[in-house]
């Protein structure tokens, strides 16, 4: 049985999503970063960089969010498609949001939750309107890709989509309250969001990540 370390944010839901897609056999230990368990000496021999999500499956460990989803969807060989453009373009736009979309959001969110601790508010305010500028040209770009195509990787839904929702529903969660109406259409979004969300899998994992975030704040 797998081990997934991890907690309940958007890096840590997407091998909890992909484990349940596979119907694999896992359990999940809980790493609390909000107090600090990702600097524990346990959780770093398993990730010397002290972040989730890690896992730990049998003989082999592997750390980075992307590279889990990757070493999990080749061991099992499902939602990264076997050759050609489709694996191509899974591979591309996974990569899309392990070096854009999710770096870009997060540092968005760091900056404006930082407000209230800069000396002021011109300390910070290039660094707010650059990642949020960005943010929102990376859900154009997305929702451009999801006008021409059922899901980032083509017809088939793949470890794009596994990987860019939790960040995507996460963004617009935080941007919507700051951005409102000034957010572009993204009517090809939310469609992509409302099928992935409605997926049995998608909902089990989301609410086992729930449930592991409230008994280990217990």
């Amino acid at each position: 049985m797998s081990t997934l370390y991890t907690w309940n944010t958007p890096n840590g839901q997407k091998p909890a999503i992909l484990l349940e897609e596979l119907e694999a056999s896992y359990q999940l230990a809980p790493i609390n970063i909000t107090n600090g368990d990702q600097f524990g000496e346990d959780f770093l021999s398993v990730n010397p960089n002290g972040k989730i999500p890690a896992l730990v499956d049998e003989e082999v460990t592997v750390f980075e969010s992307g590279a889990i989803v990757q070493y999990l969807a080749e061991k099992y060989g499902a939602f990264l498609g076997d050759t050609g453009q489709g694996r191509a373009s899974a591979l591309a736009w996974s990569y899309w949001q392990v070096g854009g979309l999710g770096p870009t959001i997060g540092q968005w969110a760091h900056f404006a939750g930082a407000a209230d601790l800069a000396k002021s508010e011109a300390d910070i305010s290039y660094a707010t309107d650059r990642f949020l500028k960005e943010s929102i040209r990376l859900l154009q770009v997305l929702n451009h890709r999801l006008q021409e195509s059922t899901y980032l990787a083509g017809n088939s839904y793949s470890i794009a989509d596994v990987m860019s929702y939790p960040w995507v529903i996460g963004g617009l969660h935080r941007l919507i309250p700051v951005v409102g109406n000034k957010l572009p259409d993204l009517s090809a979004t939310q469609r992509w969001i409302d099928d992935i969300a409605a997926r049995p899998a998608v909902q089990r994992a989301m609410s086992r990540l729930e449930q592991l975030e409230t008994s280990s704040r217990q």
